[in-house]
């Protein structure tokens, strides 16, 4: 009798399983153990699932996706830590610990991610505890900062201090950080799970591209939030969903529960990893916002009020950068711009002085990967912006340092297709010399990989990383997309058609943008005068001639099963 094989387990039933086997924030004397031993007595299961429930990813090995197989690339002995900060607020106390594991641990770099976490890199098995230990120390913590788990919850960066917020809804995000993250009734959701609470009115943190959002609104003289479900970036990009709902403060946190609770039991979403998140419900499962709205009112056990109109923030720069009063008299904050998010350890040691010497002693993340410094006496604020310009931060950049944007890439991240750090740097260096007359707000977003993590998806240019052959070798490409947006005019930015080496990229960028200063309408913005071209136009002006478009990922080469998106 011939033996039949059992059918091999897929990818999402291998991590389904690893999830009801152990809950991994129940588990970390197994990592003590692992630090104990050494990185070679790390198990498998640790190391491509459990750590990301402590924020801990294996690094990659510098060559990113196509260095490896399936789409992922090869992995260290090194790992990678998101340590997360909810609403992005921050002490001196506490950034002076993540500055102190960098310079010892995490050969003095970091970087602020789009989700106000701070990341590092080049950390070894034995240095986790420690710096588990450390973090804690302080009131912070890496679990829930990966894993499919509710991520940190990101808020406005000025909460409690802007002149024009509808209220300061940081206790809530603070409060639902508290409540949700880590804890054992949602670590095993079926992905990631990301929760956005705005009190402002120009919604700097994206409430678009979260899976729950509320955004602060009026209705007569009472305030409360309106409610969006099912944003996500990534391949397949999808806004969030407006329901028909006014939450009142105090019903504000069981509604963000009720909604984590809809992901977390909705079994459909655990078939398939690609096809794991809220959106999908709305993309491929057919829900609308009215049947979303019904099921989370049966959990709730009440109705809730019809929802009310928005005020939705036009095209507005929203990266905080520069001198500005606060609410509270006499104050101001400062916002510095950071170059790609990335600092060094000294620095961060450097800001969090800054922040006592001159303010409160209390900062913020933000969302463009910056860092503002808040409660300063405004006669002293000057001072403070000369200080942290001589620390490598800018209050006064450029519009393309301002707004440019990266992920991780190649450089640790085991699913990238390109590096994007250095690069984004080189980029910026070069549109401000070639093009040094254009000066309005620019979102320039790169991103290493189809995975978007760099929001290319809702830049006014967006980079997504690919490959191309250039005199017989594979080198790091570019593939264009624009007009992306957020807030009135939010939308999908579109693909053009337009693929360039890396090193081409600065060019074909200088010549799109000194096509629409010669071309624009009298009062016309970079997203508008998108708008009104098609791609085919837009390709030509990026290339300089007229060219065929070229599918976005059309293959050129060995590339991985699984890399394109």
């Amino acid at each position: 009798m011939t033996d039949i094989a059992p059918p091999k387990e897929t990818k999402a039933q291998r991590m389904e399983r690893l999830k009801r086997e152990k809950n991994p924030w129940e588990a970390f004397n197994e990592v003590r153990e692992f630090a104990r031993q050494g990185r070679a007595s790390v198990v498998p299961e640790w190391a491509s699932a459990y750590f990301k429930w402590w924020g801990v990813y294996t690094q990659g090995d510098g060559i990113g996706a196509v260095g490896g197989k399936g789409g992922e690339g090869l992995a260290s002995e090194y790992f990678m830590m998101r340590v997360g900060i909810p609403n992005g607020i921050i002490r001196a106390d506490q950034l002076r610990v993540i500055a102190n594991i960098a310079k010892k641990h995490a050969r003095n770099l970091a970087d602020i991610t789009v989700r106000q976490n701070i990341q590092l890199h080049w950390l070894t098995i034995e240095s986790l505890p420690e710096i588990v230990d450390a973090l804690n120390a302080v009131g912070l913590s890496p679990k829930g900062a990966c894993g499919d788990v509710v991520r940190n919850v990101t808020g406005c960066p000025l909460a409690g201090i802007d002149h024009e917020e509808i209220l300061d809804a940081s206790p809530l995000a603070l409060e639902i950080a508290h409540k949700l993250i880590a804890n054992p009734e949602f670590y095993n959701l079926p992905r990631k799970f990301k929760i956005s609470v705005s009190g402002c009115s120009v919604w700097c943190n994206y409430p678009e591209l979260n899976d729950v959002a509320l955004t602060a609104v009026r209705r007569g003289g009472e305030v409360g939030y309106s409610l969006r479900v099912g944003g996500g970036l990534s391949n397949q990009p999808h806004l969030a969903v407006k329901l028909n709902a006014f939450i009142k403060p105090e019903q504000a946190f069981d509604a963000v529960r009720g909604v984590a609770e809809i992901f977390r039991d909705e079994q459909v979403l655990r078939e398939s990893r690609d096809r794991a998140r809220l959106k999908y419900l709305f993309t491929r499962e057919g829900w609308t916002a009215e049947k979303f709205l019904h099921e989370l009112e049966s959990r709730l056990g009440y109705k809730l009020d019809p929802g009310v109109a928005e005020d939705e923030p036009e095209d507005i720069l929203r990266d905080h950068v520069g001198i500005h009063k606060q609410k509270q008299q006499g104050l101001s904050f400062v916002g510095a711009s950071v170059l790609r998010g990335r600092l060094t350890g000294d620095q961060l040691a450097s800001a969090a002085e800054l922040a006592e010497r001159y303010g409160s002693g209390n900062l913020r993340a933000t969302v463009m990967q910056n860092l503002i410094f808040i409660d300063v006496p405004t006669a002293k604020a000057i001072d403070l912006a000369g200080e942290i310009e001589k620390i490598g931060m800018r209050v006064e950049g450029s519009t393309f340092w301002r707004g440019a944007i990266a992920c991780t890439g190649t450089e640790f991240c085991k699913l990238a297709i390109t590096e994007t750090k250095g690069f984004t740097r080189w980029l910026v260096e070069e549109l401000e010399e070639l093009v040094p007359q254009f000066d309005e707000q620019l979102k320039l977003n790169v991103t290493g990989c189809p995975n978007g993590c760099g929001q290319h998806w809702i830049a006014d240019i967006g980079l997504e990383g690919k490959k191309v052959k250039q005199d017989a070798k594979m080198v790091d490409a570019y593939y264009f997309c624009v007009g992306g947006a957020v807030g009135k005019y939010a939308g999908i930015a579109r693909q053009v058609g337009y693929r360039v080496a890396a090193t081409e990229a600065p060019a074909a960028i200088a010549r799109l943008l000194r096509s629409y200063l010669s071309e624009r309408k009298p009062a016309e913005n970079l997203r508008a005068y998108f708008g009104r071209h098609t791609e085919e136009e837009i390709r030509n002006r990026l290339s300089g001639v007229a060219v065929e478009a070229v599918a976005r990922d059309l293959p050129v080469g060995p590339v991985p099963v699984g890399v394109a998106g």
